[in-house]
Order: structure tokens, then sequence, then C-alpha cells
């Protein structure tokens, strides 16, 4: 599916942008087998006049905080220790021969710092077409549980498996514009979207791999979809963005994972989305100049923004309520 959107405003600035949904990877895919998956819709995406393809979160493995490990060394099989790699170096070279950049979630390793600790991240990477890699982003909100929880019927041990980021919501000139990214669970908090939007970001590329069944409150399953829409179409529209949502659906080593990847407008209307749950490309013609009619109107952040009122989103982290009289 590709869409051509745009809007009357003269000028255009259009980038031509693939969100490459990926169906389930079982724990015995290997990186090789996944690669191929993406090198198909890669040339797919070359095919359509795609210029950047957006990859979901962990994309080169399954979903392994489903499962917990005691001893945490024996999981460092599922993370890269380099990018690219030797299991990633066609997706690499295929996307600089055919001119296409793409963004890439994957679980990190870094090498040891100077403590000689080593350091877990849920790590995403956007490449240029000439195969550079632009910018680096770190997870910054990790859902889920640190401790083993044998009663669920599935684990969610991100929190686990990987430490938050440090460093914030970065952006960078790119493809014409300026580019950020965010992973999954960043996409459900405004702080995200409006840190980038302080800086100007034109194009928000986010990977997810969302379950259907939440386990703390099972009321909000059926609501899953509409979550995952709200809050980019909200993030979109509120900061004067585009917004690239891109899943790893389908039923993965038995848990079943929202697809309904989408591309969002500026004005929070999405413009395409996924109908399948399995490997599926989407795209649409971006036009990053419509990000201009939100930012010089309705949020100017200049002219409109009072943060001299909203000290409590930095200096306070849960609910303080009001005494009680």
């Amino acid at each position: 599916m590709s869409t051509h959107f745009t809007h009357d405003i003269g000028v255009q600035r259009i980038v031509n942008v693939g969100a490459a949904q990926l169906g389930p990877i079982n724990r015995d895919h290997s990186r090789s087998d996944v690669v191929e998956r993406l090198l198909v819709l890669l040339r797919r995406a070359s095919e359509r006049g795609v210029e950047l393809v957006v990859f979901p979160e962990l994309a080169l493995t399954t979903f392994f905080p489903r499962w917990f490990i005691s001893n945490i060394g024996e999981s460092d099989h599922w993370y890269e220790t380099a990018m690219p790699n030797e299991a990633t170096r066609p997706l690499f070279d295929e996307a600089r021969r055919l001119g296409i950049g793409f963004c890439l979630g994957y679980a990190e390793l870094t090498e040891p710092d100077r403590s000689g600790a080593r350091h877990r991240y849920n790590t995403q990477i956007l490449v240029e077409r000439d195969g550079s890699i632009v910018g680096k982003y770190r997870k910054v909100h990790i859902p889920g549980h640190e401790t083993n929880e044998p009663d669920r019927p599935f684990q969610h041990a991100e929190r686990y498996y990987f430490e938050p980021s440090p460093e914030g919501f970065p952006v960078w000139r790119a493809f014409g514009g300026i580019v950020g990214m965010m992973i999954c669970n960043d996409r459900r908090w405004p702080e995200s979207y409006r840190e980038m939007g302080l800086q100007g970001v034109e194009m928000i590329l986010c990977g997810y791999n969302t379950p259907i069944h939440y386990v703390p409150d099972p009321s909000q399953d059926i609501l899953q979809g509409f979550h995952n829409s709200l809050v980019m179409q909200a993030g979109a529209y509120q900061n004067g963005t585009w917004v690239i949502g891109v899943a790893k659906g389908g039923v993965e080593e038995g848990v079943d994972s929202l697809g309904q990847s989408s591309i969002v407008a500026p004005s929070g209307q999405i413009v395409a989305q996924t109908i399948t749950t399995g490997d599926e490309l989407i795209s649409a013609d971006c036009d990053l100049e419509w990000c201009r009619r939100y930012k010089e109107t309705l949020f100017d952040f200049d002219r409109y923004r009072r943060p001299e009122v909203y000290t409590r989103l930095t200096s306070q982290r849960g609910v303080i309520e009001p005494p009680r009289s």
C-alpha cells in the first residue's frame, strides 16, 4: 500500500517513507533468517521509490523479555555488540546499493566502560542512504518488571534486561528534515514527543512490540489498537510532526501482539496503516513542510507555551495529591 498525501502550502519537502512491519520471529529463527526478511521488505520498498524504511523494535530477534533467565549473562546472545555486524552487513550493503536509508531496532550490549561495566539498552539506529549511521537512540521509558513473576502467562521483564537511557530524546538533521526516534512504550508518554517537538522535530520513527494481553489489567486488552493510535495521533498533532509507528505483530511464541503499523500526519490523521499482522510494507509521501501548518499556528511554542507554570513536569516524578481538608 502506498499513499501520496500532501497539502496546499506552496513549497514541499517530500520524503517517501515506508513502514516495514514484521510478523512473528520465533526463538529458533537465526539472525540471517530475519535479515533475509528485512531484505525482502527493503527491495519491495525500493520498487515503490521509498527513501527511508522503518523496521520495528527488537527487529533481529524474538521478543526475549517474555522469558526470565536468572543468570543474565546467559542472554547475551540476544544482544548486538556492534552495528553493523556480520549478520546485518548484508542489510547495510543492500540499502547503500539501493540508495535507501533505514531505521532498525535491536538489543545492544555495550563495550565495557571505564569502570568495566557493560550496559544493556533497547536501541534504535537511523542510517542514511549512503549507509552512514546518522544517530543512535536508546529507549527511555522501560515498561514491565525487574524480577521473575512466574505466575504470569508470559513475562514482560524489560526492566530486567534493559536499563533506561540517560541520554533523552535527541534529534538529527537527515533526509532533508529533522528526525527523532522513540521506542514502543515511549510513544505512550507525551514528554517523548514534546522533548523532540521543542527541537523542531518533523518526523518521529517508532518501533514497537505490543502484546494484546496486558497482564496487570486485562480490561485494556480490547483497547490496545485504540490506545496505540490515540497516543501517536495526539503526539503528531500536538507537536506538528509526522509519526511512523512500526510493529512486530502476530502470534510469536504463543503471545499475540498488535500490528496496525501506521504513518501519521502532522494533522493527527492516519494516512497509511497495515491490514495484517505479518510482514507487510506500507508507504506514504510525507511532506515535511506540512509540519509548519501546526508549528506556526496552534502549536507555536514560543508564542503560547508557559514553561514557568509547568514546573512539576521536571521537579516531580510521581503523583502528589492535594492535602485533605
